[in-house]
């Protein structure tokens, strides 16, 4: 979804953002904790996948499934992966239900839609900031943010 394709149904104003940052930091948070662990996990399954030694031993998948075996610990690992995408997901949807745009977990980027003077913008934060900041146009992203005080 580009920058601009989100409709915006409620607009922020400065002091709204800033009082939602301490629950978004708290969201935002734990997505970066999840991702990272996710990331960590597909490694792990990565690795396992290449034959390495010390892999678990594999274990018959059903009858007719057309599955290659994969070890208990493979199932687990993968089982894990599903409940932090599971949790990531809840995750998100508590931000879109904000009304708020995610645009990287990564880097805790996430958009505000404010309207100023009639002109719809982005109000731009980023994980680790205490306050908004920052404004971008609708179809700029991070890279176009601008300070707070050009915004006229």
């Amino acid at each position: 979804m580009g920058l601009k394709s989100r409709q915006m149904s409620r607009f922020y104003d400065i002091d709204a953002a800033n009082a939602a940052i301490p629950e978004l930091d708290g969201i935002v948070a734990v997505l970066g904790e999840q991702r990272a662990e996710l990331v960590r996990l597909r490694d792990e399954v990565l690795a396992a996948g290449s034959g390495s030694e010390g892999a678990p031993a594999a274990v018959s998948a059903p009858t007719g499934s057309g599955e290659a075996p994969i070890s208990n610990d493979l199932r687990l690992i993968r089982l894990r992966m599903q409940g932090l995408i599971d949790q990531m997901a809840a995750g998100v949807a508590r931000i879109d239900a904000l009304g708020l745009s995610l645009r990287d977990i990564e880097r805790g980027l996430v958009d505000f839609p404010a309207l100023v003077s009639g002109r719809q913008v982005w109000l731009c934060w980023q994980y680790g900031e205490t306050a908004i900041g920052w404004w971008h146009d609708l179809d700029a992203g991070f890279d176009g943010r601008r300070p707070l005080a050009e915004l006229a």
